[in-house]
């Protein structure tokens, strides 16, 4: 009886044992899945064309040798389109996977002293990543409006001592630097973790491909400095987080090359262009670069995700005439560029590297800049839920991972007056007369009262949208323009329950629809 009695004691304790055992290597396990999590870094150009990437046009005159590198590298989109054709709707649609006319922006941009675009109920990529154990960081233009101390007395009594409200903290970043509109909006001040940095006391501008409107300006914001300084952040940020117990989100949403055209003196004419943007493009790829070096210095760049890719296409402040002489196009070979519906003004180079798990490869699936965030969650094996990220799709299949997500068939366009475009296999429907933007035929001139009100364009035989379909395959016309609607009408492109856009539920540009 004693020796059973001992026995039963030792059984006891070594189930003890073999319990706490067994609580250890799942706390290690669960320790070492999180750290098999990938790092995730988002670059964003701001105005690259896609004739801009030497990898992506055959013609370019820029040779961007750290983004071909990266192409090279991972899996070059060569259809892939941005949310809208200017800068603070695309930012929109990255960060909730939410076409950006869903919100109460339905044209035109943010300033820099705007309200707070991103609703704070409103789950974001940044959010979401939080909610996975990542450490979130943003970095560079934020263009999506936060709440200045005192805004509501006007812009010229914001008390600049004071943090803001409603920023990129609220937003899913536990990290912020930055600054609140584009490089040409004023307040030209920094933020970093909801403090400027410094009080803003004297006025300036410039004129120019160097424009930046006239305004308040810190002491410590120097605009030529502005990306040399996102670019230190951001590497300082990878080097302090690269043996973190947890993985990491960098957004980092560049000022450049829109203007100010800015190239510091080591670019200056090394593009040999004759033309500053040249110089400030090959200053884009340098911070390409940059990140690169510092992902592969730490040795975590196996394990890094890393995505390049532009907010729309290039602006004319470029000065397309002087390129053209020097045999560039910033375009490529496609009608238009940014603010414009055509192809020029959202179509543009998506690169997506993950050498651990994804192969180099050109792909041309059909691809948005809001499908970001139902890719990452794909990738993570975490379910979207209806109530967020409602025209995200996964292009995990691209990438040659494994998905159980509907793929991408259609895409809605949207340009800076707010006009709509739907595309669909090789046919796109564009619903307004004229480019929607700043390219002819421009919304208020005489010519567009005598073109056809939509136009339509087989992408496949006429990638130049220069042979107008409507009258022809009228009856497809109308099959896209009820499509659209639906789509605009449900809150959701994606399959799900129902969602409501935010404002009123109107679009100028679509008087067409009745619900």
């Amino acid at each position: 009886m004693k020796s059973l009695k001992v026995n039963r004691i030792l059984s006891v304790l070594i189930c003890a044992v073999s319990f706490a055992s067994a609580s250890v290597g799942q706390t290690s396990s669960k320790s070492a899945v999180e750290q098999m999590k990938p790092n995730i870094i988002f670059i964003l150009a701001d105005d690259l064309g896609y004739g801009d990437v030497s990898a992506y046009n055959e013609h370019s005159k820029i040779q961007t040798k750290n983004i071909d590198r990266l192409a090279n590298s991972g899996v070059k989109f060569t259809d892939a389109h941005t949310s809208s054709a200017v800068c603070t709707p695309t930012r929109y649609g990255i960060l909730t996977g939410r076409y950006n006319w869903r919100s109460t922006l339905k044209q035109h941009v943010l300033y820099g002293y705007s309200k707070p675009l991103i609703s704070d109920d409103r789950i974001t990529i940044g959010s979401f990543l939080q909610d996975q154990g990542y450490k979130t960081a943003g970095i560079g233009k934020w263009h999506l409006g936060w709440d200045w101390d005192n805004i509501e007395a006007g812009d010229t009594l914001v008390n600049f001592s004071n943090k803001i409200k409603n920023g990129p903290t609220t937003r899913g970043f536990d990290y912020w630097y930055g600054f609140s509109g584009s490089l040409d909006m004023a307040p030209y001040v920094w933020v970093e973790n909801d403090q400027p940095t410094m009080v803003p006391t004297k006025y300036t501008q410039n004129t120019g491909q160097q424009v930046w409107r006239k305004g308040l300006t810190s002491d410590d914001f120097v605009h030529e400095q502005a990306l040399p300084e996102i670019t230190q952040k951001t590497v300082q940020f990878i080097n302090e987080n690269a043996k973190g117990d947890q993985p990491f989100f960098v957004y980092l949403p560049l000022p450049a090359p829109h203007t100010p055209i800015l190239p510091t003196p080591e670019f200056q004419g090394k593009s040999g262009l004759e033309n500053p943007y040249g110089d400030f493009v090959l200053m884009v790829d340098w911070v390409v670069g940059e990140v690169m070096n510092a992902l592969e210095e730490q040795g975590i760049a196996d394990n890094t995700i890393l995505i390049f890719t532009s907010d729309n296409g290039c602006s004319n402040q470029a000065d397309f005439e002087q390129l053209a002489t020097k045999g560039h196009d910033p375009s490529y070979v496609f009608r238009g560029h940014k603010a414009d519906i055509f192809e020029g003004g959202h179509r543009v180079p998506f690169i997506v590297r993950w050498p651990e798990k994804v192969k180099p490869e050109t792909s041309s699936q059909l691809v948005c800049t809001t499908d970001f965030f139902a890719t990452v969650a794909d990738i993570l094996k975490t379910k979207v839920e209806d109530h967020y990220a409602e025209d995200s799709y996964s292009f995990t299949t691209a990438l040659g991972l494994a998905t159980t997500q509907a793929q991408r068939e259609s895409i809605v366009h949207h340009s800076i007056d707010g006009s709509f475009a739907y595309r669909k296999g090789d046919y796109k429907a564009i619903f307004t007369a004229g480019s929607g933007g700043w390219s002819f035929p421009r919304p208020n001139d005489e010519e567009i009262k005598s073109l056809p009100p939509f136009q339509l364009y087989n992408l496949a035989s006429d990638i130049g949208e220069e042979n107008n379909l409507q009258a022809e395959q009228a009856a497809l016309l109308e099959q896209y323009r009820l499509e659209l609607a639906k789509i605009v009408l449900d809150g959701r492109s994606t399959a799900g329950a129902s969602q409501k856009n935010d404002g009123p539920a109107t679009w100028p540009q679509l008087n067409w629809i009745n619900r």
